[in-house]
């Protein structure tokens, strides 16, 4: 194949991505920067979240699953999906329907107080560092396959472009790009599915049908009940609220739009997670040998796809990456400015934007460097759930249905979910035999009920 095709049709996709950010306008103020003014339509919102949470991981990394265990991981993503719309029912409407709040660590400081609100702050921070390495890392494979660069500088290329666009238009100008990104590869990747099992010689409906039973059967084989648990767990929790969907639900037009949004977004992913898994499961057919699951899509487009074909999915691929990535750093460096600078010193608003675009540029930089030291994009991902979960979910699920919680019991379950978490997951390893998720959410919540009973004993409430 003429590699000159792919490389000018990636080009050109940038060059019309940043045309589609620039028409979006730069964020005038902090709040347009944020959370674009509290405006955004059942549309955008709606777009944004299946365009955030589709990336590389919910793609690439379930494409590269199904190949190696077939349709257990879509029962894991229903997981993920049920997340979604339980958010969207019962958390997402209450998180709008507080006033003045631009991030989760908003809506933290306001339950608890001002301390909570810092901590929050900082793992909210790390962890869209965290996940945007991951992102970076998958955005760099792509663009070395095509351009045929080291891994670092393709990193670079992915992780700058974005920077550059998210920097200017804060908010608005992610949302905007993730709708548009979000309609070629809902209409794309399917249709490559489509294509392969029916016009294809390889590997035919009975092929893959026979393909789907064994690939299945073995992955249960493969996996014991400790990890499907804890994968469930990961899935449930690990990305509930993460600091890009806070904000889509802070973003929100109305409350209605926030629910909404979130919950056509969780019955998008049934459909999307089946897509991918399939994808995995007939590039058994196609693909000999046992390649590294992160590179299973890519192989399996470029040997079944004709070349306009291929090369259009490319482009779906770039625009997956980056609409997720876009959402973190943007999410990141809004927290950033306002639950770790905003609480020590009072901002004028456009102080407040410029540092959000100087932190847009660091955990931009941050990802990068972090994304050469991730091995597969699922196993990043997971870091990721393990540490948020414990750290957010107990005090900010509990502080938005309790009516007075208090400020201990969100301090220590932060703290000792966070420090259980990072313990279990990277100083001791192997010294359970469950996910570290488990124990890091039970030592969360009996942080909190510890820090709960000591401050109403405290003071006799």
């Amino acid at each position: 194949m003429n590699a000159t095709l792919p490389v000018v049709v990636v080009i050109a996709y940038v060059l019309l991505l940043t045309w589609v950010a620039l028409r979006a306008r730069a964020a005038r103020d902090f709040k347009d920067f944020s959370i674009a003014g509290r405006t955004l339509p059942l549309a955008l919102v709606f777009g944004s979240l299946a365009a955030t949470y589709v990336g590389p991981v919910f793609s690439i990394g379930f494409v590269g699953k199904g190949f190696s265990s077939g349709f257990l991981f879509w029962g894991i993503g229903l997981a993920y999906a049920a997340q979604n719309i339980l958010v969207g029912l019962f958390v997402a409407p209450r998180l709008r329907a507080l006033e003045g709040c631009h991030t989760l660590g908003d809506a933290v400081g306001q339950k608890y107080d001002r301390t909570c609100q810092i901590l929050a702050g900082v793992i909210s921070v790390g962890v869209c560092a965290g996940l945007a390495a991951v992102m970076a890392k998958a955005g760099g494979d792509v663009l070395r396959n095509i351009f045929l660069l080291p891994h670092w500088s393709a990193v670079l290329i992915v992780v700058g472009i974005t920077a550059l666009y998210t920097t200017f238009g804060g908010l608005k100008a992610s949302v905007v790009t993730d709708a548009f990104q979000f309609t070629a590869f809902a209409i794309l990747l399917p249709a490559a599915l489509i294509w392969i099992l029916f016009f294809h010689p390889n590997p035919g409906n009975t092929t893959f049908t026979q393909e789907v039973a064994n690939t299945t059967a073995a992955g249960f084989n493969s996996t014991s009940l400790v990890q499907i648990i804890g994968l469930l767990t990961a899935f449930l929790l690990g990305e509930t609220l993460i600091p890009p969907y806070a904000n889509r639900a802070l973003a929100s037009k109305t409350t209605a739009v926030s629910r909404n949004g979130f919950i056509l977004a969780g019955l998008f992913s049934i459909a999307w997670f089946a897509v991918m898994i399939a994808l995995g499961i007939a590039a058994r057919t196609v693909i000999f040998g046992d390649p590294p699951e992160d590179y299973v899509l890519m192989i399996l487009i470029e040997s079944t796809i004709p070349k306009f074909g291929y090369t259009l999915l490319l482009v779906v691929l770039i625009s997956i990456i980056m609409s997720s990535l876009d959402s973190l750093l943007n999410a990141g460096a809004v927290a950033f400015t306002q639950d770790i600078v905003k609480p020590f010193k009072k901002l004028s608003d456009n102080t407040a934007l410029n540092i959000g675009r100087c932190a847009t540029i660091i955990i931009a930089f941050v990802a990068a460097v972090g994304a050469v030291r991730i091995k597969s994009i699922v196993s990043g991902l997971l870091v990721c759930y393990t540490i948020w979960a414990p750290a957010i979910l107990p005090a900010l699920i509990i502080g938005l249905w309790v009516k007075r919680p208090k400020p201990l019991a969100g301090i220590l379950s932060m703290g000792v979910g966070t420090i259980v978490a990072v313990v279990f997951e990277f100083v001791y390893p192997s010294a359970i035999n469950v996910p570290a998720i488990i124990p890091a959410l039970a030592a969360g919540l009996l942080a909190y009920a510890l820090g709960h009973w000591m401050e109403k004993t405290k003071f006799g409430v």
